[in-house]
């Protein structure tokens, strides 16, 4: 077993080692007569690469297979099975990589024999050394508690199952019937005896990578976007483990909310391969619809400037994965200062109604989606996906947290512009409804997936617009 910092450096080391010794293997004279000697692979011919070629060869599958195998260089308790179907997971998708990489004309390509030898060397290899260096769930778990709320964290601290390091939390707690104070350099008694206060909620990233920290149990008053949320934002960007008393289930993404009293929570739904395709789809399509809508950009552009003063684009703060904000720019479709009087709220128009406020020319924008052509920029700089859960207002976020209690989980993916709701003409009206698509989407996401519903939307699109000119007919 080893400690995080010497985990992470066997880890990546050891597989830059292995993956280099089995590409120069798999490119020996022996090698490759067994490889050709296969009876599926005895039409291929021996391929021994030059040493300038091997070296090209070599850097390339080093980087390729690290870039792969970085889920595995997190460390975490993994156990023995687990561990081995990993480990061939990525070595498989390894294969498809390099594969891929193959199927062009590239100097530093590798050979079908050679590549054929290196992934059944690696696939052998691989996963032995993992199962040896990998963090045992038994021993090797640090965790701490972290919250606001002294009577929950000396709740924790005297049941938690797994040995605990400190306590993260405010500096003083407020001291009530329920609540107990918590001061700096004060401590906990835990199951194993008094335990430390670590640092204030501010100090959570540095505490996580100081103690090397495995494991934080939330213990928070309530699932608030600042802290709660904020120290799940920590906690995803550090590669730790969440867990949460099942009191707050509802507030995010958990596998089994009946398991026990605290709960793993799902920081990472999708593996980061589904991450990786999911961005290269938003580019590209971000970028070429942007390049084909522009002429009909500045069209509208200049038809909201002639219908009614004010600016071109309309900009608002919009909720992000975490709880976080971003801001949202649309082709405006309502009078200036349209929600000066009564803030933020839904339009109308969502529910089929008509609103006031929207112009002759918003209308139109809104029912061809057209509006919505700016949100293409936040998409294709990272700030929203193509699919995913149509970003709310905070303010409104904040009234419908009051009434829906899962609405926090959608927090834990990217923003779309368009999504499972939206296909099913669920609008913002329908807060419950909303967040079941939303969670449906979560659950079931793929690159397929997503290809459907935009596929779907488009063509909504074009029968939203068809009915438009046939009404006005």
């Amino acid at each position: 077993m080893q400690s995080g910092v010497r985990y992470r450096a066997a880890a990546i080391c050891g597989s830059a080692v292995w993956v280099a010794g089995a590409v120069v293997v798999a490119n020996t004279p022996l090698a490759q007569q067994l490889v050709t000697a296969l009876p599926p692979l005895s039409n291929l011919q021996p391929t021994v690469s030059a040493n300038g070629e091997l070296t090209r060869q070599v850097l390339t599958t080093v980087v390729v297979t690290l870039g792969v195998l970085w889920p595995l260089f997190k460390p975490r308790p993994r156990r023995i099975l687990d561990t081995v179907w990993l480990a061939n997971r990525r070595v498989f998708i390894t294969a498809a990589v390099l594969a891929t990489i193959g199927y062009f004309d590239w100097s530093a390509r590798l050979p079908r024999t050679t590549l054929i030898g290196t992934i059944c060397f690696l696939g052998l290899v691989l996963p032995v050394w993992f199962v040896g260096i990998r963090r045992r769930p038994s021993d090797s778990n640090r965790a701490i508690v972290v919250g606001n709320d002294a009577a929950i964290v000396r709740a924790l601290c005297e049941n938690a199952s797994i040995p605990l390091q400190g306590v993260v939390g405010p500096p003083s707690v407020t001291r009530t019937r329920e609540r107990q104070r918590l001061t700096d350099g004060g401590a906990v008694l835990g199951r194993s005896g008094e335990l430390p206060h670590l640092g204030g909620l501010s100090r959570l990233g540095d505490i996580l990578v100081e103690e090397n920290i495995d494991t934080v149990i939330l213990a928070f008053d309530e699932p608030d976007r600042k802290g709660f949320f904020g120290a799940l934002a920590t906690c995803f960007e550090h590669g730790v483990r969440v867990k949460v008393h099942r009191d707050h289930a509802d507030s995010v993404l958990v596998s089994d909310p009946t398991q026990s009293d605290i709960v793993d929570t799902n920081l990472e739904p999708w593996d980061w391969q589904d991450y990786l395709l999911k961005r290269l789809f938003d580019i590209a399509f971000s970028a070429a619809a942007l390049v084909c809508l522009a002429p009909v950009a500045l069209l509208i552009a200049a038809a909201v400037k002639l219908d009614s003063p004010g600016p071109v684009l309309y900009s608002q703060k919009r909720t992000a994965a975490f709880g976080e904000t971003f801001t949202i720019h649309k082709f405006r479709s309502m009078v200036t200062d349209a929600e000066a009087a009564g803030g933020a709220q839904l339009s109308s128009e969502d529910a089929g109604e008509t609103d006031p406020r929207v112009t002759r020319v918003g209308r139109v924008l809104r029912q061809t989606h057209l509006d919505e052509i700016p949100q293409l920029w936040s998409i294709l700089v990272g700030d929203m996906s193509v699919v995913g859960p149509r970003p709310e207002r905070p303010e409104l976020d904040a009234d419908i947290e009051t009434s829906v209690d899962a609405w926090r989980s959608r927090w834990f993916v990217k923003p779309g512009l368009t999504g499972m709701a939206q296909i099913h003409g669920v609008t913002g009206h329908e807060p419950a409804e909303k967040i079941r698509y939303d969670i449906q989407y979560i659950r079931q996401r793929s690159f397929w997936f997503d290809v459907r519903i935009v596929v779907r939307q488009l063509y909504a699109v074009a029968i939203d617009a068809g009915r438009m000119v046939r009404r006005r007919r």
